[in-house]
């Protein structure tokens, strides 16, 4: 079996940065463990599956199933890996549509393009205020002794948001280097699949960004995923209500970096806004 597969830096115009995903095109439906087996051997954060739909080949085709896996587990919702899977079928296969439908877990997700960048139709999770003595060991190993703000939560994504002091300077963002084995070992509640640190931007400064995160997924395989669209979900609905804005730029400063445009739409779903680019293709050769 040969399965054409492509990585894509997502969320950046530059090779190297943003988040790389693997992007493979499946004409008929593989084996759960197969899939699993090529996540684990591609061993990014995500690869992305898409398979044909009512037979329409790549290039004409409207919709697509969508699945995401880590190198450990299937995920839900993946921002960065649908970013990608538009960018080979808009770019790489050159279709013709001006909207792509992808059938995933989480439901219907559409794609378009506009001007450089694409635009993804995404679901909007709102998180709630955690009680941080429940998880005080974990918030010691995530941000040790940073101030913090601002703890919340959110049950459909399963992601936990550390808001850090206003007083404190990006460098302190940047600089935090938690260790899987703590993150795994202080989290006692069950119900994490991975932290977002995050902390007001600087909008005097260009090009302006309303906030700065990182993501931190070691229980799913990932001790830093650089730039996360599905945490954005969850951070457009928390710094809108703190900033009284429905279009924000934000800018997750992982070591590779990477810039998300966010408009919060009439309808409560979110736009999400990135560039992409290729960096690989070839043959997979099972």
């Amino acid at each position: 079996m040969e399965i054409p597969i492509f990585t894509v830096d997502s969320f950046t115009d530059l090779p190297f940065k943003g988040n790389p995903a693997a992007v493979c095109l499946i004409e008929n439906e593989l084996q759960d463990d197969l899939y699993q087996s090529i996540a684990a051997e591609m061993n990014l954060s995500e690869t992305a599956f898409i398979t044909r739909r009512n037979s329409m080949d790549f290039s004409s085709g409207a919709r697509f199933g969508l699945r995401w896996f880590t190198p450990t587990c299937e995920m839900p919702l993946c921002g960065h890996a649908t970013l990608a899977s538009a960018a080979v079928l808009f770019y790489m296969k050159k279709n013709v549509n001006p909207v792509l439908v992808f059938e995933t877990l989480s439901g219907e997700l559409y794609v378009r393009q506009h001007e450089e960048s694409l635009i993804m139709d995404f679901p909007l999770n709102k998180p709630n205020p955690q009680d941080q003595h429940e998880i005080k060991d974990l918030l010691k190993a995530v941000v040790g002794d940073v101030p913090i703000q601002d703890v919340c939560y959110n049950p459909t994504t399963r992601n936990l948001i550390i808001c850090l002091a206003d007083t404190c300077d990006r460098s302190e963002l940047t600089s935090l280097k938690p260790e899987a084995e703590a993150l795994l070992k202080n989290e006692y509640t069950g119900k994490m699949n991975g932290v977002i640190v995050t902390m007001k931007g600087d909008s005097t400064a260009q090009p302006g960004y309303d906030f700065y995160s990182r993501y931190f997924a070691p229980w799913l395989g990932v001790l830093e995923d650089p730039v996360c669209g599905s945490a954005h979900t969850v951070l457009a609905a928390y710094w809108s209500e703190k900033l009284n804005k429905k279009k924000m730029l934000a800018y997750q400063c992982s070591s590779r970096g990477g810039e998300l445009g966010l408009e919060i739409r009439d309808d409560g779903r979110l736009n999400i806004i990135g560039r992409a680019q290729t960096v690989l293709q070839g043959t997979l050769k099972i």
